[in-house]
């Protein structure tokens, strides 16, 4: 079952690449189940943000909180960009990694996709883009 990306989301993650070239951008995937209806962006804290992401730990603890009352804003995972890559996990993402199967975006090129941060490492999700 594809995992579902409201057009809005979508678009959220494409400007927040475009507007954060040459630098990566970085943000929070919120919804329920499959199902993402916000990409919402976060300050990008890292000390090279030119080559690295680190969302702004205010921002994710504010998320918590915020799942715990709504059950449609639940912490469904993060978007990052790749300015000068590609739109895959790259060796650093796998570094960073969790393995908490959370939802990785990554924007590159003018494109977004969809990775599973699974225990045995980034295994790639099929999403659909929908309406609301």
């Amino acid at each position: 079952m594809p995992v579902t990306l409201t057009a809005s989301a979508h678009a959220a993650i494409l400007d927040a690449a475009a507007r954060a070239h040459p630098d990566e951008c970085c943000g929070l995937l919120l919804g329920s189940g499959e199902r993402i209806v916000e990409a919402a962006a976060t300050a990008n804290v890292a000390a090279d943000p030119a080559h690295h992401f680190e969302i702004d730990p205010a921002a994710l603890i504010a998320a918590h909180r915020k799942a715990r009352t709504d059950q449609q804003a639940q912490l469904l995972g993060y978007y990052h960009s790749h300015p000068n890559g590609l739109a895959r996990p790259s060796s650093r993402d796998a570094a960073d990694a969790a393995r908490d199967g959370r939802i990785w975006a990554i924007a590159a090129g003018g494109s977004v996709t969809l990775w599973r941060d699974a225990a045995s490492g980034f295994a790639p999700l099929s999403y659909e883009v929908a309406d609301g």
